[in-house]
């Protein structure tokens, strides 16, 4: 029997069995690309493009630096940044609701995943205190999504999504010249940015 199999041609030239990945089955650009293409909240967006994964990591990125006095180890900026680095070798990120309804199928290919990008950039589990303070930075991140770029208001937030963290005013992340704050950025920006943070740590 032919083994299962369901590969992707990366623009790199290499080639990710997405039922079988292996660590070395992708570049760094490779998955910057595919982030900075997967796109949060179903795709839908107030703006002209929608959220990418890339732009999202790298939020979450800037306010877990904002929640210590003391800068972020390497180690723990790394789990940071790629905290859903699944989704964009996948390309696909499910809403937390529909998750449940996707069965153990979806779980083992998104954990086998993970499992391939733990082992490329040597990342150890997670830490329990980090994890806590990770969880904090992602809901932040999620509900001043939810208000500044999908448009939910603050009581949807709360009582629609679950989310009880207040969504903030101001925008973390640099602005770029010619956007504004909140506002998704182009798919090539997006690449650019994570891959760059992504070197930065990597030759730490």
């Amino acid at each position: 029997m032919t083994p299962a199999r369901a590969w992707v041609l990366l623009k790199s030239g290499r080639r990710i069995n997405l039922l079988d990945p292996q660590p070395d089955s992708w570049d760094d650009s490779d998955l910057a690309i595919g982030l900075s293409r997967t796109y949060r909240w179903g795709g839908h967006s107030q703006w002209e493009l929608p959220l990418s994964v890339a732009q999202h990591s790298l939020l979450v990125l800037a306010l877990r630096r904002q929640m210590r006095a003391d800068p972020l180890t390497p180690t723990q900026a790394l789990h940071e940044l790629l905290h859903d680095a699944s989704e964009g070798l996948l390309g696909f990120d499910c809403i937390t609701p529909l998750k449940p309804h996707l069965g153990t199928d979806y779980e083992t290919l998104d954990a086998r995943l993970q499992s391939a990008i733990q082992t490329r950039y040597q990342l150890p589990p997670w830490d329990h205190a980090d994890y806590v303070l990770h969880k904090q930075a992602d809901r932040l991140a999620a509900a001043s999504e939810a208000s500044h770029v999908v448009g939910w208001s603050r009581r949807e937030i709360r009582d629609s999504l679950l989310i009880t963290i207040e969504p903030l005013e101001t925008d973390p992340l640099p602005i770029t010249a010619g956007m504004k704050p909140w506002e998704p950025w182009p798919p090539q920006l997006a690449a650019n940015l994570f891959l760059d943070a992504l070197r930065q740590l990597l030759r730490r």
